[in-house]
C-alpha cells in the first residue's frame, strides 16, 4: 500500500453521466463526486473516497475534472457539499464558476 506521501499515479477519472457523477477506480475501490444537474448547474453535493485512500489528493483530482467540465460546457457549479467548497475556496480559478450571487 502507498505511504500517504507518495505521488499519485495518474487517475482514470470518468463522467458517468449515469449515475451524476465523476469517478475514479484506485486499488480496486471507487472514489466519486456526485452532482445534480439543474439546467446550466451541477450542484455537486457529495464526494466519497474510500478511507483507505484517503490523503492522496484523489478527491482534488476528481472534484478539479467535475471543475474542467464545467468550464468546458459552460456551466457552473454550486458546492453543495463542505469538501467541495473549500475547494472552491483554495482555487480562485473555480470563482467563476459560481452561479450568480453564490457566496462561498
Amino acid at each position: 500500500m502507498p505511504a500517504m506521501n507518495d505521488p499519485l499515479p495518474p487517475l482514470d477519472i470518468r463522467h458517468n453521466e449515469r449515475e451524476s457523477r465523476f469517478e475514479a477506480i484506485v486499488d480496486g475501490q471507487t472514489a466519486f463526486a456526485a452532482y445534480d444537474r439543474d439546467d446550466d448547474v451541477l450542484r455537486v453535493y457529495h464526494t466519497s473516497v474510500p478511507a483507505s485512500l484517503e490523503g492522496r489528493g484523489i478527491a482534488a483530482a476528481i472534484v478539479r475534472s467535475a471543475m474542467e467540465y464545467a468550464r468546458a460546457n459552460d456551466f457552473k457549479v454550486e458546492p453543495g457539499c463542505s469538501y467541495v467548497r473549500a475547494y472552491m475556496k483554495r482555487h480562485p480559478e473555480t470563482h467563476a464558476l459560481l452561479p450568480p450571487g453564490f457566496r462561498l
